[in-house]
């Protein structure tokens, strides 16, 4: 069992931010698998056969605060999603860089977490802080 249900992302622009996380989550092997007025989710695909998990468990979202205020980031607060390779962490931050976001740490071992810990740091357009990290041992 994990740790969380589900985690929820404040954005202010839907098809601005949808048109980042598309592209910056398929490299961490994510699609999205529903999308509405105010809100996008996003989920693993476990196999070329299969569609995503829409049913909201392990999902990331992307919405339109429900109270109608503007979506801020939190200072800090950061949204760390895991990465199979370093590889996919170079990914999402060349990305995510590409399409805009602001450079908080290029990806490299943060040996004060662990000596294996391999992350980048990056902002999107509604100051929410994404990291990519991955555990693994190269």
């Amino acid at each position: 069992m994990g740790i969380f249900s589900h985690i929820t992302i404040g954005v202010n622009d839907l098809a601005h931010s949808i048109s980042f996380y598309d592209v910056i989550l398929s490299q961490l092997g994510l699609e999205r698998h529903s999308t509405e007025e105010s809100f996008a989710g996003y989920g693993e695909v476990t196999s070329d056969n299969e569609e995503p998990d829409n049913t909201g468990v392990n999902s990331l979202w992307i919405m339109k605060p429900s109270n109608g205020k503007e979506a801020k980031g939190g200072n800090g607060t950061n949204i760390a999603l895991l990465a199979e390779s370093r590889d996919q962490v170079d990914a999402f931050y060349t990305a995510a860089i590409n399409l805009g976001a602001i450079n908080d740490g290029a990806p490299a071992i943060r040996n004060d977490a662990h000596d294996n810990f391999y992350a980048c740091y990056v902002i999107d357009f509604d100051g929410n802080k994404l990291v990519a990290v991955c555990h693994k041992r190269e």
